[in-house]
This record gives structure tokens, sequence and C-alpha cells, in this order.
């Protein structure tokens, strides 16, 4: 995977925890952390061996890559994980909420609970989980949190409520880690609007996938926020549609 960046971000020495490593924004975020020379700490429920995984770097090559298989909808599971991160490497300077997903469909009246139960777990609650227990070492070493909010979470729409509710929570969670947090860890996050993806590609086979944002163009801009250079923006909401 070739990195786009067209800036230096030193991260060598921190520790950047990722979720959602295996998908494609997430391994791009994996790629980029590693290019930037901090260790990294992929999370995910899907190991890099899945056929799922379109995580590149492998654990047993890379020897600043360590995998953490976790529920992070599991707060036992969460705080774990978080326990192994810090005993392993002793810090933890990043914090990237990546994992999520996407789902559409029915109108409100017709959303079954199950679904909106689903969307709310793994877009929020993972983000929610892994912040609260990341932020005692986060804030120890003075970090930053960014989380993946969504464009269409600005407002309302037809058909993918759900969806949309919960990564406005995201915003929202962000705004109130960076309230809460000010002056110790930095809290932000990117809205995109369509991810160039597999998925997406296989679901969408017609649109015009040359206006879709590259997962290396967002990650560019994830690693951007964790650095230094962005040391006075917190609680942000940072729109990265490229053309679509």
């Amino acid at each position: 995977m070739v990195a786009t960046n067209e800036f230096d971000v030193d991260f060598d020495g921190t520790v950047a925890v990722i979720t959602g490593a295996s998908g494609a924004l997430g391994s791009a975020a994996v790629e980029r952390f590693l290019e930037a020379g901090a260790t990294v700490c992929a999370v995910d429920v899907i190991a890099p061996s899945d056929a799922d995984s379109l995580l590149e770097s492998d654990p047993d090559d890379e020897p600043a890559l360590a995998f953490y298989e976790a529920n992070l909808t599991d707060e036992d599971d969460v705080a774990d994980l978080v326990e192994r991160v810090v005993d392993d490497h002793g810090r933890i300077d990043h914090l990237l909420n990546v994992a999520g997903t996407w789902r559409g469909g029915d109108h409100i009246e017709a959303t079954a609970l199950q679904e909106f139960d689903f969307l709310v777990n793994v877009n929020l609650k993972t983000a929610f989980l892994a912040s609260k227990h990341a932020l005692p070492h986060l804030q120890e070493a003075e970090g930053s949190i960014v989380s993946i909010s969504a464009r269409s979470s600005l407002e309302g729409g037809e058909g993918d409520g759900p969806y949309r509710i919960t990564k406005a929570g995201i915003r929202l969670l962000t705004e109130t880690l960076a309230e809460e947090n000010r002056g110790t860890v930095r809290a932000n996050c990117v809205m995109p609007s369509v991810i160039d993806t597999p998925m997406n590609r296989e679901m969408m086979p017609d649109a015009d996938h040359d206006s879709w944002v590259d997962p290396l163009e967002i990650a560019d801009v994830l690693a951007f926020l964790c650095s230094d250079g962005a040391a006075v923006t917190s609680g942000a909401a940072v729109p990265v549609y490229g053309e679509a």
C-alpha cells in the first residue's frame, strides 16, 4: 500500500491503538501510522489471517505492529484490551476509533430494534468504551483521540436513520471528550462521505467511483489530527468529502 501523504509526521516513540484495523479505512490508518514511526496496536474481531481482512502488514513480519483480537462492544473485553496494550507497550498516545459499519433500509417505523441496536453497538458503543478505558493513559501521555463520524450525520435522511443517529453521536462524543479533557487530551473526528472501499464498490457498482475518497487520503487527515501540527485543534468535525 503506497502512502499519499504530502507532509511529514513523526510518531517515533508513540503508541497508537487503531480499532477496526482489518477494514479498508482501519488498515490504511495502520499503514500511515507505521510509516510515521508509531508502534501500532491494531484491534479487530477479524484476524489478519482471515480472508476478509484488508490489513496488509503482517504482525509476524512487522515488529512495530501488534494485533489484538477484541470485541469492542463488551466492556470487560475493552478493559482487558487496554490493560494488555499498556502491559505490552507501556503507554497509549493515540486512539483511533475507526470500528464501524453502514446499514440502510427501512423507515423508522419499520426498523427492527435488532438493527438499531446493532448500529448503536458497532458505531457508537465501541468508540465510547475504547475512549473510556484508554483515557487515563491518554491523559498521562497528553495524547489524542480521532473518531469516524459521517457527512450524513449532519442532517436527517430517508432509510438510514439509525446510521445517521449513531454517527451524530460520534460528533457529540467527540465534543464532550474535548470539553472534559481540555489541555490534556485532544479529541477530534472526521466526516467522510463515500469512501472508496471494495464493499462500497460492490454495493454501488454504477456510481462514479472516481469521486470517492481513497482511504489513504483520510488516513493522512487522521495522522495530521494526532500530530503536533494540530496541537490547537480539539472538538472539531473535519469534512473529508473529496468530490463525493
